[in-house]
């Protein structure tokens, strides 16, 4: 699909520029045929093309790309010209990333490149709006997380869906000898937990028989194809296409439909028995909204969407990375068993809490594989960077969290190392551990100043459960040879390209 778009792409530049494109064949020639040979220097600009040579070389390790260029810069920021004089800003700079989360918060607005990408997917939702639609989204959703009994429902649905679906997979994977893909395995259990927990619906798309649950193919379509249309080199390309309703527009807008139809008439279900019951004993969170006066069905939909989005695929890409990551340094591996066994058989919510190693293994798993490698404002007004960029209005600036984590500057000398320790003080007369925080704007996983993730808590609730209840009975061991490292590819989140095969393992009770 990607590359009949690249195609036209092509033709396109043809038609526009063909004295330009003659005298610049050798050098897209020489770009497309010699892969693994990208600069790492800011890409030449041409008039009227940009670096479109540049971005079409790149295209398939864009964040890769951008992250070398990022490292070989003295501010840690630059500028990418694409075609037709659109300028978009790159850094990795701690300062900058305060500046437009926090510092300048209402000059860096989430813009209208990327509301109009995302609005037939994501409609009204919280990722999806600034302003005032914001400010009482995030309001009445900050309320919600905040509940003891949302916390408890959390933890229900997930030890369900670990007790009952994913272990029986993995140990009948362990019998047989089997390999699974990994990837897609963590993807299923995070969509029927976000499932639940947002609509109170069960997809049971985590089945031994590995279903292709209608709402959850639906839901994988819309993703890539929305992500599809900002990696679009000419982003009119699509909208001519949404125009003409063809090619990869056709069947986003048949994944799009289906998502929304399906979601509304949970939203319908929900308020048949609201009004036959006047109030709804379950506590997922479209219950929630709505037993507290939030009856609009566009609004609720929009924002239990955006919901599922924003916990279907983050938890399972930073899961599967980190599994991927112990697996290649069984150092770690074992003091995080040894944490794991001083837990009880199925640890509480205060016990994960206390899983101070496994935690800090999760965030320097994330520190190299981001869920989310990069986002995007757009400045409403000119503005100038600490570092002295100069932000022309309407200029889309991405802050690039994959670099930001792959930085000498910020991280040390080891940087490359996987080193769970860089989060970690230990006392030295008790032997604990505590955990030492990172500045959030130096580490924006989550996020950073107003719109930090809500769902922070919940996730790392979620990943050290799972990872609790896994490493317990199993070891999860890649087909892959030890040190090929996954192609990280990103959509609207970061995966593995291919997914991650591999075998499963049952501990020996002797095991650390």
């Amino acid at each position: 699909m990607m590359i009949v778009e690249w195609e036209l792409s092509t033709s396109l530049l043809f038609c526009l520029i063909p004295f330009l494109f003659l005298f610049f064949i050798k050098t897209t020639l020489t770009n497309l045929f010699s892969s693994n040979k990208s600069t790492s220097k800011i890409p030449k600009s041409y008039p009227i093309i940009g670096s479109y040579f540049s971005i079409l070389a790149n295209i398939e390790r864009r964040i890769q790309w951008t992250c070398d260029v990022i490292q070989n810069t003295s501010t840690l920021t630059f500028t990418l010209n694409r075609p037709f004089g659109f300028r978009q800003i790159f850094t990795a700079n701690p300062a900058n990333v305060q500046h437009m989360l926090k510092t300048q918060f209402h000059i860096y607005q989430k813009g209208n490149v990327f509301k109009t990408t995302m609005a037939d997917f994501l409609g009204d939702g919280i990722f999806n709006v600034d302003g005032d639609i914001w400010k009482y989204q995030r309001q009445v959703s900050s309320h919600e997380f905040n509940t003891k009994s949302l916390r408890k429902f959390v933890e229900t649905v997930v030890d369900t869906e670990l007790n009952e679906r994913l272990i029986p997979i993995l140990a009948t994977a362990a019998s047989k000898k089997t390999v699974l893909d990994f990837q897609d395995i963590l993807q299923r259990f995070a969509f029927d937990n976000i499932c639940k927990i947002a609509f109170g619906y069960d997809p049971a798309y985590l089945l031994p028989s590995l279903p292709q649950a209608k709402f959850a193919v639906a839901f994988e379509d819309a993703v890539k194809l929305s992500s599809e249309r900002f990696n679009a080199i000419f982003p009119f390309l699509w909208k001519v296409k949404r125009k003409l309703n063809i090619g990869s527009e056709k069947i986003l807008r048949a994944a799009v439909d289906n998502v929304r139809q399906f979601a509304k008439e949970l939203v319908k279900e929900k308020q048949r028995e609201l009004n036959e019951k006047s109030s709804l004993e379950s506590v997922d969170l479209l219950s929630r909204f709505l037993s507290t006066g939030h009856s609009d069905k566009d609004f609720v939909t929009d924002i239990v969407i955006s919901f599922i989005l924003a916990g279907r695929d983050t938890t399972s890409a930073a899961l599967a990375w980190f599994f991927w990551l112990i697996s290649e340094h069984p150092k770690t591996e074992n003091e995080i068993l040894k944490e794991i066994k001083a837990k009880s058989e199925s640890p509480v919510y205060d016990e994960v809490k206390d899983m101070i190693y496994t935690h800090a293994s999760l965030c320097e798993s994330m520190r190299f594989y981001p869920p989310i490698p990069i986002d995007t404002k757009a400045a409403t007004e000119d503005n100038i960077l600490p570092d002295g960029t100069f932000v022309k209005k309407e200029t889309r600036v991405s802050y690039h969290i994959y670099a930001m984590g792959r930085v000498e500057k910020l991280w040390g000398k080891d940087w490359a190392e996987f080193r769970p320790e860089r989060w970690l003080d230990k006392d030295d007369e008790s032997g604990n551990w505590s955990f030492v925080a990172m500045d959030t704007y130096t580490y924006p996983v989550f996020q950073a100043g107003p719109r930090i993730c809500l769902g922070k808590e919940m996730a790392f609730l979620q990943m050290k459960r799972v990872v609790a209840g896994v490493l317990r009975r199993f070891k999860v061991v890649p087909v892959a040879e030890k040190g090929v490292e996954p192609v990280f590819v990103s959509y609207l989140t970061a995966k593995m390209k291919g997914g991650f095969p591999v075998t499963i393992e049952e501990r020996n009770s002797t095991d650390v």
